[in-house]
């Protein structure tokens, strides 16, 4: 399956699992993880890409990225278990 086949370019949100998905939410996640995971990263940084993380957690969810994928970072891991 190609990208253009679960979003065509037209496309910036679809409804999955009766979660709403935007374009872009894996890759957001992505990038906030590797801040929140960042030793370098303050503390204001990692508090707005922490809540970042929460806000597309039931999007992430509803796709069954964690189905598929691990979070490879173990402190990570366990915090967005537990939200």
């Amino acid at each position: 399956m190609r990208a253009e086949q679960i979003l065509p370019d037209h496309v910036d949100q679809t409804d999955f699992n009766g979660v709403t998905i935007r374009k872009g939410t894996v890759a957001a996640f992505l990038a906030n993880a590797r801040i929140w995971i960042d030793a370098a990263s303050n503390e204001a940084a990692r508090e707005e890409a922490a809540a970042d993380i929460v806000e597309a957690l039931p999007a992430l969810r509803a796709i069954g990225l964690f189905d598929v994928l691990d979070i490879r970072d173990a402190r990570l891991r366990t915090w967005v278990d537990t939200q």
